[in-house]
């Protein structure tokens, strides 16, 4: 169990052309405290059975472990009802899921969904089950059936979430704490993803309704912009699991602070992923703090693995888009980026 998509978040009123406060917004004053949420999880992960696995949980089934993951897509599906767009919805419930197997070494295999919804809808569902199954295309795994519940009484609109099981051979897994002297392989995200929406759609919906052009390619909607699905990384599996990864990380929930997860070290980034144009308007639009927006959004770069060097550069020889972004440090835990040393 998780807290990297945003199922912690505020109500529906969020959205809000108020700009009732000009100073800088924070993710917790938007409505989502990630200390908080992390306390909480780790309260309900503390009442259940020991689990191995930062990302996902591990169960040993003799010769190989058992993987599940459960996630969902957080408050983006308030961009997608406020322009009655699901088309990619489906696309981020199987990635933020499938995401975090491969974060800990872990093959997806299946996928089963859960749709709850105030009313049904055919076309709405139509749009989300078409991506799903685009979804699961992309990371090579079965859609086993799935539960569509009508809860007017619980549930205002919809929310999606899913469940991944993954197999992995014992000596598939990644061990999960990183070495110093590793280098860091870095791949780039799609945009935003699914995680620190609450403080976007806060901050854009200040000045800028959902339907008008995105400053960053006038082409295209600043609903459309937000809604670019999360990408799937179930192609790195192969070339990280040919080396010896030590640890990696999916950059969610919580920013680049994740890479914590990897072992408390410093992580020292020397070339990240440029941010998409995304980032500066939502930090803009919103007065967000650079170690605020770090803290939150992947700011370009979604996926992290730490290896030792000549597994690193194995790794971005035998991908189309890796390179190496940083180090692994035996010093004070922090993750040192464009200036700011987050903790």
């Amino acid at each position: 169990m998780t807290e990297d998509s945003e199922a912690s978040e505020t109500p529906r009123d969020g959205d809000s052309n108020d700009a009732d406060s000009e100073e800088g917004l924070t993710y917790a004053e938007a409505g989502v405290d990630i200390d908080a949420s992390e306390a909480a999880t780790a309260a309900l992960l503390g009442a259940t059975e020991e689990f191995e696995g930062d990302f996902a949980g591990l169960l040993d089934i003799g010769d190989r472990y058992l993987a599940l993951a459960a996630d969902g897509v957080g408050t983006k599906l308030l961009v997608a009802e406020a322009v009655d767009d699901y088309s990619t919805i489906g696309i981020d419930c199987i990635a933020m899921n499938v995401n975090d197997l491969v974060a800990a070494g872990v093959t997806p295999v299946a996928f089963v969904d859960y749709l709850a919804v105030e009313e049904p809808d055919d076309e709405t569902s139509e749009q989300i089950g078409e991506g799903l199954s685009t979804g699961a295309d992309r990371a090579d795994v079965a859609l086993v059936g799935g539960e569509t519940a009508v809860m007017p009484d619980v549930i205002k609109g919809l929310d999606i979430a899913g469940t991944c099981a993954g197999l992995a051979a014992k000596d598939d897994v990644f061990p999960g704490e990183a070495q110093p002297g590793d280098a860091l392989v870095g791949f780039p995200s799609t945009g935003i993803h699914s995680n620190g929406l609450t403080l976007a759609r806060e901050a854009v919906t200040r000045n800028h309704e959902y339907t008008d052009p995105f400053p960053g390619d006038t082409d295209r909607t600043i609903a459309e912009e937000l809604l670019k699905p999360t990408r799937i990384y179930t192609d790195l599996l192969d070339p990280l699991l040919a080396n010896e990864t030590h640890a990696a990380a999916h950059v969610t929930g919580g920013g680049w602070t994740n890479l914590a997860r990897m072992g408390e070290f410093r992580y020292e980034i020397t070339d990240p992923f440029e941010a998409q144009p995304v980032f500066e308007f939502v930090q803009e639009e919103g007065s967000v703090s650079d170690e605020e927006m770090h803290r939150t959004f992947n700011m370009g770069t979604g996926f992290v693995a730490a290896l030792p060097p000549e597994d690193a550069e194995a790794v971005v020889d035998a991908t189309e888009d890796g390179r190496i972004i940083g180090e692994v440090q035996d010093d004070e835990e922090c993750v040192a980026i464009r200036g700011l040393e987050l903790v």
